[in-house]
């Protein structure tokens, strides 16, 4: 392993007891410390290459003999729970706690036992959760994991497993911020069942600042495009497009032709066939 670089120790004397030790000067056996450094160095080196250490940092700045050793120790047991060299520079970058002489792996145990037992995902699928959201492993088990995945579960929601970023930021969501977006769908007309099942068909839709996009793009479907609470339901995708940059711009040009056509093909098509269609 790159990180394990360390040199075999050479003893300084000879095993016949009669024979005087070298001198320290000589070029074939140069003292003990100089070794140390020489290993300190290599792995700085390749902390480097994974990303944990920022190429560009000032030779003062550089982490201790003994931060380092923490630091390989903690790789050592990401790479036992699946990841790989490739993983640690976005590791690093979104979660340096992980790679400090404070951190303890053992805190972040129950974390990966949540993956494998409650949620059933496997290495691969663990891996690619962590990744997707590398703050999970801060997240309490108790508190927040499990009652996400409970809730989102009696919603419908299903392969919650699939290594995906929009997976892993759901799991690594609050209950109480999954219930906002559910109020709201009530707000608007929805009864308990169909805000569940939209939520299901679209579960992106808990990513959504409420203020800022679910009720600016409903306001623009209800008022300004007239259209019914019925179509939105046989189309919840229709939250996850740009109101300025698809929505607006094509139902104002359907609107200048006076034509009316159902929402997902509105906004599936590409612009090609959209704008080729509608000339």
């Amino acid at each position: 392993m790159l990180h394990s670089l360390h040199l075999p120790i050479v003893s300084s004397y000879s095993s016949d007891k009669s024979s005087n030790p070298p001198s320290f000067s000589s070029s074939q056996n140069p003292p003990l410390y100089l070794k140390f450094k020489t290993s300190h160095r290599e792995n700085l080196r390749y902390l480097r290459a994974i990303g944990v250490i920022d190429p560009s940092t000032k030779p003062h700045k550089l982490p201790s003999p003994e931060v380092v050793s923490q630091i390989l120790s903690t790789i050592d047991f990401f790479k036992s729970k699946g990841l790989t060299n490739g993983h640690f520079s976005r590791l690093a970058y979104l979660c340096p706690q992980f790679f400090s002489i404070n951190f303890d792996p053992s805190e972040i145990e129950p974390v990966f036992d949540f993956l494998i037992t409650d949620l059933h995902a496997s290495v691969e699928e663990r891996r690619g959760l962590i990744i997707g959201c590398p703050q999970m492993l801060s997240s309490n088990v108790e508190y927040c994991l499990k009652p996400t995945l409970d809730y989102l579960t009696k919603l419908g929601v299903k392969k919650l497993n699939v290594p995906s970023t929009l997976n892993a930021r759901l799991l690594n969501t609050r209950v109480e911020r999954l219930r906002e977006t559910l109020r709201f769908l009530r707000s608007i007309g929805l009864n308990r069942r169909e805000a569940a099942e939209f939520c299901a068909r679209m579960p992106a839709i808990f990513g959504y600042n409420i203020e800022h996009h679910l009720k600016i793009k409903f306001e623009f479907l209800a008022v300004e495009m007239e259209r019914s609470l019925e179509e939105l339901k046989e189309f919840p995708q229709y939250f996850g497009f740009s109101l300025g940059k698809r929505i607006a711009p094509r139902h104002w040009h359907l609107k200048q032709r006076n034509v009316r056509i159902k929402l997902n093909k509105m906004l599936l098509w590409s612009d090609n066939r959209f704008y080729t269609k509608w000339k």
